[in-house]
């Protein structure tokens, strides 16, 4: 499985909460977890392939074609998710194609569910498949501590195991199902 980690601004609290979901992950049975994080991808806008961007991808294709779950951390920004997150899946086709992929998002009044829902149109375009379930940081900042530990976490724990739960059973049932049949045939 591969997080996503989807903002690239200064300062941003996505770290934060990638650093909650990565211990949620390691508790829950059946995945091993890499990370993607856009601040680190630096990928032009152009879809040219320059050697700096050949380079970015040979780090970044390789971990997305060889998961077979994907959780995106997105924020929401201006009604949506970023900029550099749309870039990264875009310079990607067949590295999402018949793959689940659960949602973490945060934000102000809406924890981001304007962006995870943005993203759900993205990857069914991508013939990717979301679960259902999603976790949700609303007012994120008040919802951990200054040190970055969560200050309740019963009901975002909760909501985790659930999504996880889902990610796993549509992560086994997808790879069963490729393996009988290739996608696209």
């Amino acid at each position: 499985m591969t997080l996503v980690i989807g903002s690239n601004r200064t300062g941003r609290f996505g770290s934060v909460i990638a650093e909650w979901l990565l211990s949620r992950v390691r508790e829950h049975d059946g995945f091993e977890v890499d990370v993607v994080d856009v601040a680190e991808a630096d990928l032009p806008t152009s879809f040219a392939t320059s050697p700096e961007a050949t380079a970015r991808l040979a780090e970044i294709t390789p971990k997305l074609a060889a998961a077979e779950a994907f959780i995106v951390l997105t924020p929401e920004y201006n009604h949506s998710y970023p900029a550099a997150l749309k870039n990264l899946i875009d310079w990607h086709f067949h590295e999402w194609c018949a793959k689940p992929v659960a949602l973490v998002s945060y934000g102000g009044m809406s924890g981001g569910l304007r962006a995870a829902e943005h993203l759900r149109q993205v990857f069914a375009e991508l013939h990717a498949t979301t679960v259902r379930d999603t976790v949700s940081f609303h007012n994120a900042h008040a919802a951990f501590d200054e040190t970055g530990h969560i200050k309740d976490p019963s009901a975002p724990n909760s909501a985790a195991r659930v999504m996880l739960d889902q990610l796993s059973w549509w992560g086994h049932a997808l790879r069963e199902a490729k393996e009988k049949r290739p996608y696209g045939e």
